[in-house]
């Protein structure tokens, strides 16, 4: 009994950890891809004198391997792009895709929602 006891509060003690440890994994790799989703709005806006009209237009260009999965949807189709009418330069001919966030309404460790990052 008292075994099983100690096996219980090590149980208790180390599920939230495994959990924390799993979310903060998580919010890194969304991070990360946040990241080079946006440098390769950039690159290719910049390269092309236009921004991309879908994201599926990055990896057709070669500007990424393949679309990332969305770590807290677990999906590569729940992206949330944004749209503008704007011109990032003098020399852009079409608005497009500025910016990416995630498609999950799930709030980070920060207090702000993913879809915000």
């Amino acid at each position: 009994m008292v075994v099983m006891l100690i096996i219980a509060i090590l149980a208790s003690i180390a599920i939230p950890a495994y959990v924390s440890s799993i979310r903060a994994a998580r919010e890194a790799v969304l991070r990360e891809d946040l990241h080079v989703m946006r440098d390769a709005i950039d690159s290719y806006t910049n390269d092309k004198d236009k921004a991309p009209q879908t994201l599926d237009d990055l990896v057709q260009a070669g500007y990424l391997k393949s679309m990332p999965v969305d770590p807290m949807t677990h999906s590569d189709s729940t992206w949330a792009p944004d749209m503008d009418d704007t011109l990032q330069s003098s020399d852009q001919t079409d608005p497009g895709i500025t910016d990416v966030h995630s498609g999950s309404d799930q709030v980070g460790s920060d207090g702000q929602p993913y879809s915000s990052w």
